[in-house]
């Protein structure tokens, strides 16, 4: 089972949208989101701060920024 790790914050309004696509996702991709609120790291802020929301495969490394499609995650 692959992991997407949601890299997000409270209060985005963008990453409640990022979130909504990524419940829609179809179970039968297999996968798991694993929620990071990048406020709890300051090093995480420094890298993600501006650019969140952005989702990455825990597999391969590869990341996605807002704005991105369903189609987008179902690559990833």
């Amino acid at each position: 089972m692959s992991t997407l790790i949601f890299y997000t914050s409270v209060g985005c309004h963008l990453c409640e949208q990022a979130e909504e696509l990524l419940a829609e996702l179809p179970k039968s991709l297999e996968f798991e989101v694993e929620s990071v609120d990048i406020g709890t790291d300051a090093a995480l802020v420094s890298l993600y701060g501006i650019r969140i929301p952005v989702v990455k495969n825990k597999d391969s490394g590869a990341e996605i920024g807002w704005p991105f499609t369903l189609e987008d995650l179902r690559n990833l």
